[in-house]
């Protein structure tokens, strides 16, 4: 019994470590469901996930492959976010806030930025309602 006759002459190679190939295909495709994957120099048991960088997240499959997955950052509350070492996405150190001008002020109240000019970011807690300008309002002020 010399297996299937096929007319395919190029087959995927089979990797060096499988341990059980299934040859009633034209093409021999290996059988064996591994319990580890190796990965930039690593091996992972099977199901493990693990972090490749801040934003980089991977699961070794039961197939010996290693699926990854990138992490998408919501949008920031404000003008001015920093990023931490070890943290994927940036956070808002001062909290919510906007530009008035060239000026950051925080959101949710009103800023005198001069004698004339009142600015307010307009922000809703829980929605990211904010513009990244404020809204000013020039009051007729006194000038000395």
């Amino acid at each position: 019994d010399e297996g299937p006759l096929c007319t395919e002459q190029e087959c995927p190679k089979i990797h060096p470590r499988c341990i059980k190939v299934d040859s009633s295909q034209c093409c021999p495709v290996c059988r064996e469901k591994k319990n580890y994957c190796e990965f930039r120099g690593k091996v992972y048991a099977s199901l493990q996930e693990f972090k490749v960088s801040p934003c980089e997240k991977c699961r070794c499959e039961p197939s010996g492959e290693v699926l990854c997955s990138v992490a998408a950052c919501p949008q920031t509350e404000c003008v001015d976010p920093e990023y931490e070492p070890d943290q994927c996405c940036p956070i808002c150190k001062t909290g919510p806030n906007c530009y008035a001008d060239t000026t950051v002020i925080p959101a949710g109240r009103e800023v005198k930025i001069d004698d004339c000019t009142i600015c307010y970011c307009t922000y809703e807690e829980g929605t990211w309602q904010i513009e990244h300008q404020a809204t000013c309002s020039k009051n007729e002020c006194q000038r000395s």
